[in-house]
């Protein structure tokens, strides 16, 4: 075989490829993606958090029950994951009832039928600069998602704790629960730059103390334009900070 026809074999695979790994899952996405009630500046963040990728990674099918710890004001994966378990999964989100007032009437739309909030206090402590989790009784022990999106910077190492433990019990043995969150460099000292930002041997340690077991990690947020120094809503780096992306299973 000479060069061009090994050329022609390898694009010949490569197209392959590309064409079975478009599952009905990715469409499923793909379509939830374009749904009206998505926000111009929702669609801007598609390309740097790539749901498509990313929901595939984390081995979301459309049978499940997912957990989502606080979706606030923006929504941003239930406005992707409801109609996506629409019509063979769940969808339970957590947040505080202020939040799902502030979202109006987005939860009657028919594409969330399958999707039930649940309201949690979740208030802000000034003193501490961090939220304060209430009760986590969830009344939930089979799921199979329980995932936590740039929200486990937010709370002290008593509350992480207590929240890494509500994940344990709602999920099914086998169940996935999803980490991603800004990262800070490995052991650098917190301060109030990196506040938001989390050090991710130090959450690896931090879920398998309450009995997770670290099943993998993608780099698929890997941003080597970020020196890891900077506030994530500083101007250089917002919407394109390096974010760990940690999955653990329940053994």
């Amino acid at each position: 075989m000479n060069k061009f026809s090994t050329l022609s074999a390898c694009i010949t695979l490569l197209l392959s490829i590309s064409v079975s790994a478009a599952t009905p899952l990715h469409e499923k996405i793909t379509a939830a993606m374009k749904m009206a009630y998505r926000s111009k500046a929702e669609l801007a963040r598609d390309a740097n958090r790539d749901p498509v990728q990313a929901l595939t990674f984390i081995g979301l099918r459309d049978d499940m029950k997912v957990i989502e710890f606080l979706p606030a004001g923006q929504a941003w994966y239930t406005k992707i994951l409801g109609p996506v378990l629409a019509d063979k999964g769940e969808l339970h989100l957590l947040d505080s009832r202020q939040t799902f007032t502030r979202w109006g009437d987005l939860l009657e739309n028919a594409a969330f039928k399958s999707t039930k909030a649940i309201a949690i206090e979740n208030s802000y402590s000034r003193t501490e600069g961090r939220y304060v989790l209430g009760e986590l009784n969830l009344g939930i022990d089979d799921a199979d998602l329980f995932l936590n999106i740039r929200e486990y910077h937010n709370f002290n190492e008593a509350d992480k704790a207590r929240l890494n433990r509500a994940a344990f019990n709602a999920l099914k043995p086998g169940g996935r629960y999803v980490v991603i969150d800004h990262t800070r460099r490995h052991m650098q000292p917190e301060t109030r730059a990196l506040g938001r930002r989390e050090d991710p041997v130090q959450v690896i340690l931090e879920v398998q103390a309450v009995g997770f077991e670290l099943e993998k990690a993608s780099n698929m947020f890997f941003r080597e334009n970020d020196a890891l120094d900077l506030e994530v809503g500083d101007a250089s780096v917002t919407g394109q900070t390096d974010r760990l992306f940690l999955v653990f299973k329940k053994p």
